[in-house]
């Protein structure tokens, strides 16, 4: 019996459409924005991996809810012709996919009480994994979900290994129930689907002998498993457990033994397949290695190559100023916000920017005091310690630069909730955000695409009472924790 016939619309849910590409078959048909589609071909969709795998049939029969209405929709599709649907959500069955795990490190069981509610999810779906590449643990899948793997070829999938002993990883999971990592691992083998891997490092729990058995078992399931990455654990002012972080000794040793192992294995795989994020180097007072050590491996997100990007883009920059008209920003002001951990590196190519160019630049690293002084990246720089920050700053600083990352939310908001805009109103300055110093330039010559200039009518808090807001999040939170 055909899906159409047999449907039980109170049950049944699929996705929400937002938006019609023109010249698609969803244009064609004439779908509009607010329909509902429940099915493609008498499959139901369970989410936009369904819709680009049914959708890609040339006969195609859509299956849409337009209120109280069921309509079945025929079309034929051309070839490169897209089916030209935009959603509300990536998954329709649920927003995503919840954790099952209790990991003592998992950042959001550490977040600060009383911040947006999303922050408090802990996500390990997936589906998010292969279309936006989200780290899971793999731990919470259904034959349902292998089955879609595997029919899908859901390729490659970001997976977090952290250590491959089974009873280890159910205890450094903190779930007892968590399957052993390596059949599954062995069974995407199988289907030809790639994992990039993460091993999240926590001193003495999952270091030495651990760490380097799971590098050993994962490099014995190349090339399934195209890489490691390497990445200290975070853990802030408000983590409950024995655990912490690094010293400057331990980044060094656990570089020195990641490096010792990479002409190994370049040799056996042509890459060096096991990464060190930059934080290491940082930690450990060492320069981050050339570009080509990544070997093209697309793991920024994930703290691969970030610094080095930087450095690069750098160098092309000056070459950019030298032969441009850096006169125009002779004598300007400005004071470039970061995190403790990239300030060092950050304040010494300021100086040569502003050798080059004859702005003044100032470096300012910023404390995280909400979540503690142990969580030192940019991306979890809370707006109101940036505020308290700069106050001592407005008076010989004529643009303010901020991390982009900071803001990396679709709303362009910080962990805490405020915008760009909130803080060049509340300061009366403006405000750019940047990733690199070739963001910084634009912004001094009037070419930056994100730049806030402040409102004047809008209404400031006091320094005065900006400083008692802080004390009172400070408070509430360690009460709280």
């Amino acid at each position: 019996m055909p899906l159409f016939q047999e449907l039980d619309p109170s049950t049944f849910h699929g996705g929400q459409i937002t938006g019609i590409e023109p010249g698609s078959v969803a244009d064609d048909i004439g779908l509009q924005p607010g329909d509902e589609l429940l099915a493609i071909n008498d499959n139901q969709v369970e989410d936009i991996i369904d819709v680009q795998f049914y959708g890609a049939d040339e006969e195609l029969e859509l299956l849409i809810r337009r209120g109280e209405e069921l309509l079945l929709y025929e079309a034929e599709r051309d070839y490169n012709q897209t089916l030209g649907l935009e959603f509300e959500h990536p998954t329709f069955d649920i927003d995503i996919r919840r954790c099952n795990n209790l990991c003592e490190f998992c950042f959001v069981l550490q977040m600060a009480p009383k911040f947006r509610r999303t922050l408090y999810i802990k996500d390990d779906d997936y589906r998010y994994s292969f279309l936006f590449g989200h780290f899971v643990t793999l731990t919470n899948l259904s034959e349902h979900d292998w089955w879609r793997i595997e029919t899908m070829r859901l390729s490659p999938l970001y997976v977090s290994v952290h250590v491959t002993d089974w009873e280890m990883r159910k205890k450094f999971l903190r779930n007892p129930n968590a399957p052993d990592i390596l059949p599954q691992l062995q069974r995407l083998a199988a289907h030809d689907i790639e994992v990039h891997t993460q091993l999240v490092i926590v001193a003495q729990f999952n270091d030495g002998v651990w760490m380097e058995r799971s590098i050993r078992e994962l490099a014995d399931l190349w090339p399934t498993v195209q890489s490691i990455s390497i990445v200290p654990a975070g853990l802030t002012r408000h983590h409950k457990y024995s655990m912490r972080v690094h010293t400057q000794e331990e980044a060094a040793a656990t570089l020195a033994y990641v490096e010792a192992l990479q002409p190994e294995f370049r040799k056996k795989f042509g890459i060096n397949f096991a990464y060190p994020t930059d934080e290491w180097y940082l930690v450990a007072g060492r320069d981050v290695p050339p570009l080509e050590a990544y070997d093209g491996q697309e793991l920024q997100e994930n703290g691969l190559g970030q610094v080095r990007g930087f450095l690069d883009e750098w160098e092309g920059v000056k070459e950019e100023i030298v032969n441009g008209q850096w006169s125009m920003v002779n004598g300007q002001r400005v004071t470039l916000v970061t995190a403790t951990l990239f300030a060092p590196v950050l304040a010494e190519k300021a100086a040569e920017f502003a050798a080059l160019t004859g702005v003044t630049a100032i470096v300012l690293p910023v404390v995280n005091k909400r979540l503690g002084e142990t969580i030192t990246v940019a991306g979890l720089l809370m707006g109101l310690d940036v505020l308290e920050a700069l106050q001592t700053a407005v008076s010989t600083t004529d643009i303010f630069i901020l991390p982009r990352v900071m803001f990396d939310h679709p709303d362009t908001i910080t962990l805490d909730d405020i915008a760009p805009q909130d803080i060049a109103n509340r300061l009366q300055k403006p405000i750019a955000l940047a990733d690199t110093l070739g963001d910084v330039w634009d912004a001094l010559t009037g070419q930056s695409q994100v730049m806030y200039t402040p409102e004047i009518d809008a209404e400031r808090p006091s320094s005065i009472s900006l400083r008692l807001l802080n004390d009172n999040d400070l408070s509430s939170s360690t009460h709280d924790s």
